[in-house]
């Protein structure tokens, strides 16, 4: 579940309920490997034979499935084709434009809190969507009929571009910031294309590009499988597809520096604080540097390890080997590489209290059912 105007942050309290959870879960051994598959035709059966026997278009899904993968370079094992199916049952229940309950509601009480944020009372922010927009209704009225996150969104960018109003509330950023039936970030998706060109003809823009079956797929696959990890397990992929790539081998870097500095941390894969610099650490990071004379690395040294946390690069650091090295030593065993982050979700559309564990364990899941492991 990855939603359209979510914002994810951690939750302390959550931090040793979620400990003993993640910690068990990185014990589990290696699945077994698999055969390459060799051609095509046996690649598109495979697909075909892994989607959802009732699911419309099924012709349709695969192609763009086996287009992602063989765009991506990415072999379309048993193993990847199954961890993406699973991601988008969950995600959209393979919907492209899912249906959403009560989104005028939620996109509401979204525009009310954008205008008191910006200290705008809320009457004169209901009175300007009163106006016609550029579809002969209120703008108003679109949003009381919206029932999908691309009608919304083509709301939001028609107000953002033809009312003032609109880019004081957005800032000229359309809050629709997940698409598609995989749920992709739009972040993702543009800095992705940036590194890797974008296999297919863009209409208008790469994030609206998101918003189609082809686009979010292409770039799901790519968010959920084109990166190296130390993981035994799809199930931090799982993770790292809500909370980030590198978020679960992060978490666990944090609870390796926690047990050597003897310090509490919350396990969220966030190495970094949002609003922290080099004068004002976060918390993981001052912890890294009360363990800096030990570890033989100056205050600058560790900044510029953790600078690198969101890539492969980060393990090549002697941050990362050292603070492990020790970890392996303390207790006298080698200490898990990847841990589920500890994060609460967030969002209007999210009623009761769920988590990365929550969402990795659900996807997992349906991992398990489709690859026929139901009894694991």
């Amino acid at each position: 579940m990855r939603e359209p105007i979510a914002t994810r942050r951690p939750s302390a309290a959550l931090a040793a309920l979620l400990m003993l959870a993640s910690s068990l879960s990185g014990c589990v051994p290696e699945r077994r490997a698999e055969a390459p598959v060799a051609k095509p035709a046996q690649a598109r059966a495979l697909i075909d034979a892994s989607l959802p026997s009732t699911l419309a278009d099924r012709a349709g899904w695969a192609a763009d499935l086996l287009s992602g993968f063989n765009a991506l370079g990415i072999e379309p094992s048993r193993n990847a084709v199954c961890a993406v199916v699973a991601v988008i049952e969950q995600e959209s229940g393979f919907r492209v434009d899912p249906l959403i309950p009560d989104l005028g509601a939620i996109a509401w009480r979204e525009i009310d809190v954008r205008a008191d944020r910006a200290l705008l009372p809320r009457s004169i922010v209901h009175g300007v969507l009163k106006l016609q927009s550029s579809t002969g209704r209120s703008y108003g009225d679109r949003i009381d009929r919206a029932r999908t996150e691309r009608e919304l969104s083509d709301i939001y960018e028609d107000f953002i571009a033809a009312v003032p109003l609109g880019r004081t509330l957005f800032a000229e950023s359309n809050p629709i910031r997940t698409r598609g039936p995989m749920q992709v970030n739009i972040a993702f998706a543009e800095q992705f294309a940036t590194v890797k060109p974008y296999p297919y003809a863009v209409k208008t823009s790469i994030a609206d590009e998101v918003f189609t079956r082809r686009g979010s797929l292409y770039f799901g696959i790519a968010h959920l499988l084109d990166y190296s990890a130390p993981y035994d397990r799809y199930l931090y992929r799982f993770a790292d597809f809500n909370a980030g790539q590198y978020a679960s081998r992060n978490a666990a870097f944090q609870g390796a520096v926690a047990r050597l500095a003897g310090v509490p941390l919350v396990h969220d894969g966030a190495l970094l604080g949002h609003d922290s610099d080099a004068r004002n650490p976060g918390d993981t990071e001052s912890a890294v540097r009360m363990l800096g004379r030990r570890l033989n690395l100056s205050d600058s040294a560790i900044r510029a390890a953790l600078e690198q946390a969101r890539t492969m690069e980060f393990e090549r650091t002697p941050l990362y080997q050292r603070v492990f090295a020790a970890a392996d030593a303390a207790a006298g065993r080698q200490t898990a590489r990847a841990v589920l982050p500890q994060i609460e979700l967030h969002s209007p559309k999210i009623t009761r209290k769920l988590t990365t564990v929550w969402y990795a364990n659900r996807v997992d899941e349906r991992f398990r059912r489709c690859l026929g492991e139901t009894n694991q």
